[in-house]
């Protein structure tokens, strides 16, 4: 019956419901919430943008070895070029390890695109990082549903980066490449540079659109 069962289900809802399932009790709800929003077209994600005068970003994912700290490499790259304004710039994981190395791939991946990360160390986020930044950016609906669970007083300044990957990038999510190789590492790296330097643009121009530049569609 359950074999059945499955080979009648679409394999979207079937992952859908295990994504469900992953999540604690107590956030199955909010995960609901927040699905059930965005498919309804009440909340859109891809459309929120961060107040222009937002100067102090923390860029959030899992455990702060792959996705949040190559954000925060690359945004203090590219706001070099910007010498007028003063941006603080960190990241971390909802659930780091503190002083974890960063993954081999993420290490690897970087170099090639002109950034060290083989001096990094992972942090867990904490309560004054949460508090002192303008913008909490999440990668995916695991981030944004334990930041707003765990860290409700500050759900205004929580978004989405995939707001800034452009328009040939459709996901809500930037997954982590954690289990998808140095190519699957690769890609998100690309998806996450075009998210920072729109996200750059934005702060300067804050009319200017969102373009594909530097997607990749897999």
């Amino acid at each position: 019956m359950k074999s059945a069962a499955k080979r009648l289900v679409p394999e979207s809802v079937v992952v859908e419901v295990q994504e469900y399932r992953a999540y604690p009790k107590i956030e199955r709800l909010l995960y609901l919430k927040i699905r059930t929003s965005n498919h309804l077209g009440i909340t859109n994600p891809r459309n929120s943008r961060v107040p222009g005068n937002a100067r102090s970003f923390v860029f959030v994912c899992f455990g702060n070895i792959m996705r949040s700290p190559m954000c925060e490499a690359l945004m203090n790259r590219a706001a070099q070029s910007f010498p007028d304004a003063t941006f603080r710039v960190t990241s971390a994981g909802l659930n780091a390890i503190p002083g974890s190395l960063a993954h081999p791939w993420a290490v690897a991946e970087a170099g090639k695109m002109g950034i060290s990360l083989e001096h990094h160390r992972s942090r867990l986020l904490t309560r004054e990082m949460a508090d002192q930044a303008d913008v909490i950016f999440a990668m995916d609906y695991q981030n944004q549903v334990q930041l707003l669970s765990r860290w409700g007083h500050a759900a205004k300044k929580v978004f989405m980066l995939s707001a800034y990957a452009g328009e040939c990038y459709r996901p809500i999510e930037i997954r982590d490449p954690y289990y998808l190789g140095p190519e699957g590492t690769r890609a998100c790296y690309q998806i996450l540079d075009t998210c920072i330097q729109n996200l750059l643009r934005s702060l300067s121009q804050p009319s200017h659109a969102a373009t594909c530049d530097n997607i990749q569609r897999s």
